[in-house]
């Protein structure tokens, strides 16, 4: 009997193989998967997905494509220059609200990895009412509203963020946004051991590094998704286990990027349980609920981020994570 089955699984594992090779009854699928800044731990699973033929092996030809500062990844999807983007759920249903026909299909940061930094002696976060806010322009229409409705933050104590830590450290009243998996390490390698406050253990509630289709592809590529989502959630177990197949990606389209930094956002997702935490640790990786995207429909409403008419249901699907339990 256990021939038996080792002879079924080689059977399977070679008609898997026929399907998708050159001249098979089929050619794997292209896709390009554009991300939200230049490669990074963040991005790993996805690179894990490519690096170990686990895309291939789900018959599809994945290109991933690193974004930036000046890369809008929804315009390029939009555009039909990349199949998905590595969206934002603020974002996505910012772009509903404006009609834009955008689809979040999985999420893959259970939790929004958006910190404020503090100095070790700050005890509460809502100590930091009596602190210096460095705070970036794009916050203001992000989590900013949010601190100061749930905290009582204020505009004076706000400082315009300028992408450095030195003022961090120069200044013990001075705190600062981030995020878990990148300021911190800077902050450490200039002498302070900061106190992190992840804003989605005090209830910040949208999901972040989502995957976004169009809804033209949602309805004309379903398996397309579903076996992109399912491998994606496969790279990620992977990658959390081991990250060095992933990282060699990740150094090859981002030489500037330490390896330190590499496994310090590694550990940070792992601490905070980035991907695998929340939903995700009972529904499986990349999983999505209504309850969440509603609770961040409300608080943008609340925040007159977004008019209260939309749909916030046309931002997503649950189709696809629904059929892909991939549990960490």
């Amino acid at each position: 009997m256990r021939l038996l089955n080792h002879c079924l699984k080689a059977v399977a594992a070679m008609a898997t193989v026929a399907l998708f090779a050159p001249g098979g009854a089929a050619a794997a699928d292209k896709v390009v998967f554009v991300t939200n800044w230049y490669a990074e731990a963040e991005h790993g699973g996805f690179y894990q997905a490519l690096a170990e033929g686990i895309y291939a092996k789900h018959g599809l030809d994945v290109t991933i494509k690193m974004g930036g500062p000046q890369v809008n990844v929804y315009q390029l999807v939009l555009a039909g220059q990349a199949d998905f983007a590595m969206g934002y759920d603020i974002a996505t249903l910012n772009a509903v609200e404006q009609g834009l026909p955008l689809v979040t299909v999985a999420a893959t940061f259970q939790r929004d990895p958006a910190v404020l930094i503090a100095r070790p002696d700050v005890k509460d976060i809502s100590d930091l009412k009596t602190r210096t806010l460095l705070i970036g322009q794009a916050s203001e229409t992000t989590f900013w509203p949010w601190l100061k409705a749930k905290y009582g933050f204020t505009d004076s104590q706000k400082r315009p963020y300028s992408f450095s830590v030195q003022p961090f450290l120069a200044d013990k009243n001075v705190a600062q946004q981030g995020y878990a998996t990148s300021e911190p390490y800077s902050i450490e390698k200039g002498g302070v051991k900061p106190k992190l406050f992840l804003l989605a253990d005090y209830g910040y509630p949208p999901y972040a590094e989502t995957i976004v289709a169009t809804a033209k592809t949602v309805r004309d590529r379903p398996d397309v998704i579903r076996r992109f989502v399912e491998a994606t959630a496969l790279g990620w177990k992977s990658y959390l286990a081991n990250p060095k197949p992933g990282n060699a990606l990740i150094k090859k389209d981002n030489p500037q990027i330490e390896d330190d930094l590499l496994a310090f956002g590694v550990a940070k997702m792992k601490e905070f349980g980035l991907v695998t935490g929340g939903d995700a640790a009972s529904r499986g990786i990349m999983t999505m609920t209504d309850a969440r995207w509603q609770q961040t429909f409300q608080f943008m409403e609340q925040a007159k981020l977004l008019r209260p008419d939309v749909d916030y249901r046309k931002a997503f699907t649950l189709e696809f994570v629904q059929k892909v339990k991939v549990l960490p």
